[in-house]
């Protein structure tokens, strides 16, 4: 006859076992919830952006809406805070987030592929009726370089060079989420 504790013993070892895998991949997404940012406050809120580690690079999945309409610059920023902060005076919404997230000093935006700041993203394109739905990839980040930063959306487009206008033209902080 087979020993019962033994029985219970391996039992509930192969469950942990079979648990480790979930839990592992867990810790590989995160997500943040989206704001508009406001020059005293928080906004109003936008939606989720869920992130995922794939061999690929990092998956984002922006589930956003009540967003303006086009293509708007998309960055992973130094510093998690949303908050605004003065410069010369004036109240600048979002500028607590410092700039893109740039680890290795490059002083480059680049957009994703490139050599420049991390925290370059593709590009967010909104929808007509101001919703996101898509999956974009950003192949030299993983979860764990978003930790303690934050995610922005500026208010123009993204040419993801530095020319004609610096870091490519986004303009004005239009929404940010803590990560």
């Amino acid at each position: 006859m087979r020993d019962p504790y033994l029985m219970v013993t391996a039992a509930f070892a192969a469950f942990i076992f079979l648990l480790l895998p979930t839990a592992s991949a867990k810790s590989a997404e995160v997500s943040t919830k989206i704001y508009a940012t406001a020059a005293k406050g928080q906004g109003i809120y936008h939606g989720k952006v869920y992130f995922m580690d794939s061999p690929k690079g990092l998956i984002i999945k922006p589930r956003l809406k009540g967003m303006p309409p086009g293509n708007h610059g998309f960055h992973v920023h130094a510093k998690r805070n949303c908050r605004s902060h003065k410069i010369d005076g004036t109240v600048v919404p979002g500028l607590s987030a410092g700039g893109h997230f740039d680890p290795h000093k490059t002083g480059k935006h680049e957009g994703p592929s490139g050599q420049g700041h991390l925290g370059d993203l593709p590009v967010l394109t909104v929808t007509a009726d101001g919703t996101t739905n898509g999956t974009l990839l950003a192949p030299r980040l993983k979860v764990a370089d978003l930790k303690k930063r934050s995610l922005m959306i500026h208010a123009g487009d993204d040419n993801l060079s530095d020319t004609p206008k610096p870091l490519g033209g986004g303009g004005a902080r239009l929404a940010c989420g803590l990560l």
